[in-house]
């Protein structure tokens, strides 16, 4: 069934949802600078473009970035939890740990240690990839089947082979489940980090809208995070469609 297809009522809704938004801020009149509507903020995001245009991109760099080295980083960390069996029980807890400090609270202290380039705002995004990358990977090697491991075994396999032939390839969903998730949460990290004292990023252009009470730039900057998310979402499922080829789409059919 066609995506778009399955796909019309979020869109219904969406459509409904600044509809309504549009003949509120008409009918009650609410000021500009408190909720601009729609139209007013499309029009602020097309008569803009030159004002952000080097903000997006800069944030698109910083997110590539951050994202490649946070989910390598996790990767390296699951494989290597994964083959240790004893570390991993002693560092397991501490990484589920970790998870209770805000990012924004650490955010003060990477600039104190770090500075104000771009080693600091890596940081941030790496510590948000990380975690998702990590448990999503360790699960997937847990759901290796036990009798093919086991067969494997008596067929004389090493454990590079096991785990290259059998192992692997069974975490490769679980994988791409995490990488999906930290996509989205890459480009919030991104604009997190330019908190800390970029010169541009959508974070720059997000506070320097704010100051001035320019809401619809607020907007415009809340609503190009949302489709950077969503445009990272999509190439990972695009990618993820292209290797896990194996992988069984359900038994869906007929339904809406």
């Amino acid at each position: 069934m066609n995506i778009w297809h399955k796909g019309w009522r979020p869109v219904l809704v969406l459509i409904l949802l600044f509809v309504v938004w549009e003949v509120s801020c008409r009918l009650f009149e609410i000021p500009r600078w408190l909720l601009p509507s729609p139209s007013q903020i499309v029009l602020e995001g097309a008569e803009g473009w030159s004002n952000y245009y080097h903000h997006l991109t800069a944030t698109i760099g910083l997110t590539i970035l951050g994202f490649l080295i946070g989910a390598s980083v996790g990767i390296a960390v699951a494989v290597g939890l994964h083959l240790l069996p004893r570390l991993r029980e002693a560092v397991y807890p501490i990484i589920i740990l970790s998870q209770n400090v805000p990012i924004i609270v650490l955010a003060p202290l990477l600039v104190i240690w770090f500075g104000f380039g771009i080693l600091p705002k890596i940081i941030v995004i790496t510590l948000v990839c990380f975690f998702p990358i990590t448990v999503a990977t360790l699960d997937g090697f847990k759901q290796t089947s036990s009798e093919l491991s086991h067969y494997m075994k008596m067929a004389g396999a090493s454990k590079g082979q096991i785990f290259w032939k059998l192992e692997w390839p069974y975490a490769l969903p679980s994988i791409f489940s995490g990488l999906k998730i930290s996509a989205t949460y890459s480009v919030m990290g991104a604009v997190i980090s330019e908190w800390l004292g970029a010169k541009e990023g959508i974070g720059v252009y997000m506070t320097l809208a704010s100051s001035s009470f320019r809401t619809d730039r607020v907007f415009v900057a809340i609503f190009l995070i949302m489709i950077l998310s969503l445009v990272f979402f999509t190439l990972i499922v695009s990618l993820e469609r292209m290797i896990v080829k194996w992988k069984p789409k359900g038994d869906g059919k007929g339904r809406d």
